[in-house]
Order: structure tokens, then C-alpha cells, then sequence
């Protein structure tokens, strides 16, 4: 066998670097529009389910004591949640829209609403959730 000697037979032309990089590129334009819109629909369907998860928690707190909790901390103190539950939206725990009950003697909070501005993919607004 003979061995390659000098330029030749050492690395990548500039041409087939360039093919590669193009077809990166395509693929990329071809992966990235679809990646966007599903980090949205997933960041929508786990505020779903923290909003579900935590008016849950709120009606069973008020099944168990006759009354609303007076902050979502009380919920975390009575072990009625693990953790203040995140908006994945706004990415943090203190946005929600706490809603009172409609006689003020029964607690704080008998609803939550998301804090996050703007809307929804469907456009209906985060705070009407």
C-alpha cells in the first residue's frame, strides 16, 4: 500500500465542508419552526394542569375545614401541597391572581388565576384560564 504524501488525502476541501454545513442548515430550518411551538403547547398544558391541580387542592381545603385558605403558603403549611405550584409561563410562583371567596369571612383565596400577559396559541387571554 502506498501512503499519501503531501496535500493530498488530509482533511476536507473547502467544498465538501461547505455541503455539509448547507445540509445542517437545511435540516435546521427544517427542525427549529417545529421546536418553538411545541415548548408553547407544553408550557400551556402544565399551567392547565397547576391551575387544575391547585383549585383541587383549594375545594378540598375548604371540604375539609369549612373555610378557604388565606394564601397559597397555608396550603404548602397544612401539607395540602407540596410546593407553591410555578406559573410555567411567567416561570414563577408569585404571578398567580388570587380570587377571594364572595363573603370575605371564609378566607382568602376561593379561585387562581394565572398572572402571565398575553395569550394563549388560541388567543384567548392567560388571565382567563
Amino acid at each position: 500500500m502506498a501512503k499519501a504524501s503531501g496535500k493530498h488525502g488530509r482533511g476536507f476541501t473547502l467544498i465538501e465542508l461547505l455541503v455539509v454545513l448547507g445540509i445542517v442548515a437545511l435540516l435546521l430550518t427544517l427542525a427549529v419552526p417545529r421546536y418553538f411551538p411545541s415548548v408553547d403547547k407544553t408550557k400551556e398544558t402544565i399551567l392547565a394542569e397547576n391551575l387544575r391541580s391547585t383549585r383541587m387542592v383549594i375545594d378540598q381545603f375548604y371540604g375539609d375545614t369549612g373555610r378557604y385558605p388565606e394564601s397559597l403558603e397555608q396550603l404548602v403549611e397544612k401539607k395540602y401541597l407540596r410546593a407553591l405550584p410555578v406559573d410555567p409561563i411567567t416561570e414563577t410562583t408569585d404571578s398567580w391572581q388570587l380570587l377571594p371567596p364572595e363573603d370575605p369571612a371564609q378566607g382568602g383565596i376561593a379561585d387562581i388565576k394565572s398572572g402571565a400577559p398575553g395569550n394563549d396559541r388560541s388567543g384567548k387571554p392567560y388571565s382567563e384560564w
